[in-house]
């Protein structure tokens, strides 16, 4: 375990770009092989603007990325945050560390992003996808990363993570967004079963429906457990899910990027 935070505390921007894209190529096979859904759209046309918020969102991680790595060796430096406060074996502090970062960094980040009204309106970018599949993980307007970023930030700060346990929970991030995000019909067993442990393609879907209160839940990104203790998960037959958010049903202007970048500027001076 050590081996593997000190091969990650030194992987490269190449490496870790890799892994994002190796994680699309995959689901993106895979959703022809087992599709939840028959979309009826272009699938290239349909990832352009998605591809184009992934990109944004890597450049927002990639100019400050350097206060990760200052908010891990301030929390080494001053035994700060909850990791450095308990003695754990390697393992166990992996899990803890890896727990903590999901909760803050993303869990939080996202239930204020949906119960914050003007944090909701940047947010609703990403909902206005109606053919959800792999590539809809990473569209996310780019102040929505600047926000995930701040709050990873202060999930470094609370739990005290090494920088290398905190690219590897970057990593796992990305590839469960991209599978729960991906269009894939997983037999609803394996799912459920899946659904107790990580968040499920099955379980994740529930969220994406167009009307409350299922799209008020379901907030988790790689463990199911913070929504069961909340009492934010909901369940919801996959057939009977609507993809798209309820007062903004405009396909056409929903797949335009300039459209999508402005959206939240309309909402608030509206």
């Amino acid at each position: 375990m050590e081996e593997l935070l000190l091969i990650f505390e030194n992987i490269s921007s190449t490496s870790r770009s890799l892994i994002l894209i190796s994680g699309i190529t995959f689901f993106w096979i895979i959703e022809g092989l087992i599709p939840l859904r028959n979309l009826k759209y272009n699938k290239w046309k349909h990832s352009i603007p998605n591809f184009f918020f992934t990109l944004t969102t890597v450049l927002v991680n990639f100019i400050f990325a350097f206060l990760l790595v200052y908010a891990s060796d301030w929390s080494f430096k001053n035994q700060f945050g909850v990791l450095n406060y308990i003695e754990l074996n390697i393992t166990l502090k992996i899990i803890l560390g890896l727990l903590l970062l999901d909760l803050i960094g993303a869990y939080l980040s996202h239930l204020f992003q949906h119960q914050i009204k003007p944090l909701w309106y940047i947010h609703s970018v990403h909902h206005t996808d109606h053919n959800v599949d792999t590539t809809t993980a990473n569209r996310h307007h780019p102040i929505e990363s600047i926000i995930r970023f701040v709050f990873t930030f202060m999930a470094i700060i609370v739990s005290g993570a090494p920088i290398g346990l905190v690219l590897i929970y970057q990593s796992i991030s990305v590839i469960l967004a991209q599978f729960n995000h991906a269009n894939i019909s997983l037999p609803r067993r394996v799912d459920k079963i899946l659904s107790y442990i990580i968040v499920s393609p099955d379980m994740h879907k529930v969220h994406h429906h167009f009307e409350l209160p299922h799209t008020n839940s379901n907030y988790g990104n790689i463990f199911s457990i913070w929504d069961r203790t909340f009492g934010t998960y909901t369940e919801l037959d996959k057939k009977d899910i609507i993809y798209g958010v309820d007062t903004d049903f405009d396909e056409i202007k929903n797949s335009k990027i300039l459209s999508l970048l402005y959206k939240p500027f309309d909402k608030i001076f509206k």
